[in-house]
C-alpha cells in the first residue's frame, strides 16, 4: 500500500517542518548520489536549511562542477557553447586516462623487467624493493597453501 499524496505547501509546525527538511533532505543526498553512480553523471547538489546550514553532495569536486556549469550558462543560448564545454571536459578527461594508462603499462614494464634504461638508481632500487616485497608475499602465500596439504598427507599415512 502506498503513502497518499500530500499537499506540497509550507509546514507551519516548526519542528514538524524540521524533522521534515530532515528526512527529504536525507532522501535528495541519496538520490544524488544514485543518479551519479547509476547513471554516470556528474553531480552537484548545494542545500541551505532555514537556520542557513550547508549541506552538499558531488561526486566530482564541487567547484570544478560548479565552473562547468557557469561555463555553460555563460552561452545559455548558443546550444554549441555547452557542446563545446562538454567536449572540452571529456577531451581533459580522455587524456587523463591516457596518461595513466601510460603510467600504469610502464610500470607493468618496469615490473617485467623490461624499457629499465630509463629509470635512476634510485628509480632502480624502489622497483628492486617493490619486487622483494612482492616475492616475499607470493612465498607466504605458498606457505599458506602447503602447510594443510602436508598436514593432510601425514594424517593420511
Amino acid at each position: 500500500m502506498g503513502r497518499g499524496k500530500i499537499e506540497i505547501k509550507r509546514i507551519e509546525n516548526t519542528t514538524n517542518r524540521q524533522v521534515t527538511f530532515c528526512k527529504r533532505r536525507n532522501g535528495l543526498l541519496k538520490k544524488a548520489y544514485e543518479l551519479s553512480v547509476l547513471c554516470d553523471a556528474e553531480v552537484a547538489l548545494i542545500v541551505f536549511s532555514t537556520r542557513g546550514r550547508l549541506y552538499e553532495y558531488s561526486n566530482n569536486n564541487i567547484r570544478s562542477t560548479i565552473e562547468r556549469y557557469k561555463k555553460a550558462c555563460s552561452g545559455t543560448s548558443n546550444t554549441n557553447t555547452v557542446t563545446e564545454i562538454n567536449a572540452q571536459y571529456y577531451q581533459q578527461e580522455s587524456a587523463k586516462l591516457r596518461q595513466q594508462i601510460q603510467m600504469l603499462q610502464n610500470s607493468s614494464r618496469h615490473l617485467m623487467g623490461d624499457s629499465l634504461s630509463s629509470l635512476t638508481v634510485k628509480e632502480l632500487k624502489q622497483l628492486e624493493n617493490r619486487l622483494e616485497r612482492g616475492i616475499t608475499r607470493i612465498r607466504s602465500k605458498k606457505v599458506n597453501i602447503y602447510i594443510p596439504m602436508i598436514h593432510f598427507h601425514f594424517h593420511l599415512i
